[in-house]
């Protein structure tokens, strides 16, 4: 999944120029995960996402950050791997840009059909 989406060509391989944007993508997810793994515990704990997604300037409840920890939390143990932390992080800005899309009055209310909601949902490529 990763190579496709720094695969210019569409074909699912990527060259040299293509390897290196990607090594530097994962490099810099790796320096965003450990500062803001503040413990060094090799995994993020809900404060500590919290923190992290804060400061990418999203304004999210202590309940939904429950939510987020129930569904990237694969372990049990309360705290989020790296490559979860990436996939969480992707999913809440990709949502998010889907949303936006819909608020045209910048307003964060919108109004949506279940379909529509449902069409928001699984067009969007994560």
């Amino acid at each position: 999944a990763v190579v496709s989406t720094q695969s210019t060509g569409g074909n699912g391989t990527i060259n040299f120029q293509e390897f290196g944007e990607l090594w530097k993508y994962i490099n810099d997810w790796q320096n965003t995960f450990r500062y803001y793994d503040r413990d060094n515990s090799g995994s993020i704990d809900q404060a500590e996402l919290q923190t992290a997604i804060t400061s990418f300037g999203y304004n999210l409840s202590p309940r939904f950050y429950s939510t987020l920890m129930r569904k990237f939390d694969r372990a049990g143990n309360k705290t989020i791997t790296f490559d979860d932390f990436i996939q969480c992080c992707v999913l809440i800005q990709t949502l998010s840009v889907a949303f936006q899309r819909k608020d045209t009055s910048r307003s964060g209310r919108i109004t949506i059909t279940y379909e529509e909601f449902m069409d928001l949902v699984f067009s969007t490529k994560v």
